[in-house]
């Protein structure tokens, strides 16, 4: 299978990731595909041939085979990976939806009009949601296979030894995995890595979503301490020791002054 397509899709979606989103991006191709491409496909290519049961009875191994191994390991891990850099396609289309949008509001209006977006790549607005939304989605589909391989292949587990009595093989069989260990490994070690992506998407949204947070509410608490500091009521009338009230620009001209004399600035 080619996988260039998929390395060009994210690394043109790589500029408006975060940090940990490139780790991710590291953690996927370094770890998933190219061990995908360079190991996996070899390891599973003998599956069904060199998958041999102690019976002469015609179509016994074959049935006894899709009932072990319903789905391909490689099948499924080729899937996964595919549904799980789709999302970031979405961003990608994104940016360019906003980049059109752009182009003709300054062809409507001219160069020297407003721009719709002060940064065309910075995730506000329903970027950031697209954004939020395609780690979500990327979460969920590693959780989702995470739970097909669990249901297919028991605790992630490749036996040595199956035992079959599936018509058409006319007793108890014993039928032979190729390679189970290194499989075994193989197995692992991709559930290991989607793991770890699960992880580090996790991290991701809480960070976004935290820095909104932070960014939402922040103002709204200083606003609300500078609120706290001023007085409450303008400061009382001053009145001339002969007891007569002053009018009203030299009363709050000395209202003022007393004020700066105690405290030192206005």
């Amino acid at each position: 299978m080619n996988w260039t397509f998929l390395q060009g899709l994210l690394s043109g979606v790589n500029k408006y990731s975060t940090a940990l989103s490139r780790i991710w991006l590291s953690v996927v191709f370094v770890f998933r595909v190219l061990v995908y491409v360079v190991a996996a496909e070899d390891v599973w290519d003998d599956e069904q041939k060199d998958f041999v049961c102690n019976t002469l009875q015609p179509g016994c191994p074959n049935v006894c085979y899709d009932h072990f191994f319903p789905v391909s390991h490689v099948r499924l891990w080729a899937l996964q990976l595919i549904l799980v850099t789709c999302p970031s396609l979405l961003v990608v289309m994104h940016v360019a939806y906003r980049e059109e949008r752009e182009r003709r509001h300054q062809m409507k209006h001219g160069p020297n009009a407003r721009p719709l977006y002060s940064n065309l790549n910075k995730k506000r607005g329903g970027l950031w949601w697209t954004y939020l939304l395609s780690l979500l989605f990327k979460a969920a589909v590693d959780l989702a296979f995470l739970y097909i391989f669990h249901r297919l292949y028991k605790d992630y587990d490749l036996p040595r030894v199956v035992h079959c009595s599936i018509d058409p093989c006319p007793h108890t069989v014993d039928c032979f995995i190729s390679r189970p260990t290194e499989k075994k490994i193989f197995t692992y070690f991709m559930v290991g890595t989607a793991s770890i992506c699960i992880l580090l998407n996790l991290c991701e949204v809480t960070y976004l979503v935290g820095k909104r947070c932070m960014e939402i509410l922040g103002p709204r608490r200083r606003k609300a301490r500078h609120r706290h500091h001023l007085p409450d009521t303008c400061p009382p009338y001053v009145v001339s020791q002969g007891g007569h009230a002053q009018d009203g620009n030299s009363v709050l001209m000395k209202a003022g002054s007393a004020l700066i004399d105690e405290s030192g600035y206005p």
